[in-house]
């Protein structure tokens, strides 16, 4: 190959190592900080192509979307008001923030994983303060949307630099790690394994007397029911049978004028109609045997 050739290739070498060396892309989600011998020297918010000196200046990227963590589980102490004791509970929970000024970011913690370790102190303490107010059933009911804005401000305060001062209530400000705390979760709240189990117990017991008492009104009820309709049943039928025995003797009464008033018309007929029912009675198809004199005056109608 002539010496012109391979110089041409070795200055078209030299040439795309500058060009890649000095020319860099934001790409549309990213912010980026063009770094000089560890001083930041410009800070790229927009997309875009953008050149800087090649070997000298460096280009640390940041996420411009919305970033999260999730804090490590920790012991709170919360209030029960009702009962006025102390409760402990172990809280999972998890953050959502964005950087907002990668700069001051840089500076204060340089990378995510260092803000995490900075930021996990913050949750816990916030929550710690916030919590303390509060009880375990608080964070169970709609009051538990409340409670999360509270300790999401008062985490976003502190990752501004601003915090409280406890001596005085005021406020102190510091640089901050140039993020914007967006939300706190959390994800899962639980009463530590050594009260769990005694928990259990007593809301059994509870639930067990609960259930106890239930079951002896029901029972009682029942006895109630069973005597008024057993009563009911007893009024009913004395009712009924009242009512059917005046019927019925009502009926007799109404068959005795009729068969005195049809008799009384045709007295002879009346006995004889009388005899044969006798007879019908008496002479029937069985083993009974009946000895009576010719004479007798059972027989008078059968005798010629």
């Amino acid at each position: 190959m002539p010496t012109f050739a391979i110089k041409l290739v070795a200055v078209l070498i030299v040439l795309l190592v500058l060009i890649g060396g000095t020319l860099f892309i934001v790409p549309q989600t990213s912010q980026a900080l063009v770094v000089q011998f560890g001083e930041i020297v410009r800070v790229i918010r927009e997309p875009g192509l953008n050149v800087k000196i090649p070997f000298i200046q460096n280009v640390i990227y940041f996420d411009k979307r919305i970033l999260g963590f999730e804090a490590q589980p920790a012991e709170f102490i919360t209030r029960n008001k009702a009962m006025d004791v102390d409760e402990r509970v172990v809280i999972d929970a998890f953050v959502r923030y964005r950087i907002t000024d990668p700069k001051q970011f840089y500076k204060a913690v340089k990378n995510e994983e260092n803000l995490n370790s900075r930021l996990n102190s913050i949750v816990v303490s916030s929550m710690r303060r916030v919590l303390g107010n509060h009880s375990l059933a608080d964070l169970l009911s709609n009051e538990r949307d409340g409670i999360m804005r509270e300790i999401r401000d008062t985490v976003n305060l502190q990752a501004q630099g601003v915090a409280l001062t406890e001596a005085n209530k005021g406020m102190r400000r510091s640089e901050g790690f140039g993020i914007k705390v967006v939300d706190v979760r959390i994800v899962r709240a639980d009463l530590p394994e050594d009260i769990s189990q005694s928990t259990y117990e007593r809301m059994r017991k509870n639930f067990t007397k609960e259930a106890q008492r239930f079951r002896a009104e029901g029972e009682e009820q029942a006895l109630e029911i069973r005597a008024t309709a057993e009563r009911q049943r007893t009024e009913i039928l004395a009712n009924a049978r009242r009512d059917a025995e005046t019927v019925r003797g009502q009926g007799d009464a109404l068959a005795s004028r009729i068969y005195a008033e049809a008799f009384g018309k045709d007295p002879t007929f009346f006995r004889f109609y009388r005899s044969m029912q006798a007879y019908k009675k008496t002479l029937k198809a069985d083993d009974t045997t009946i000895v009576l004199s010719p004479d007798d005056g059972f027989l008078r109608e059968l005798n010629p």
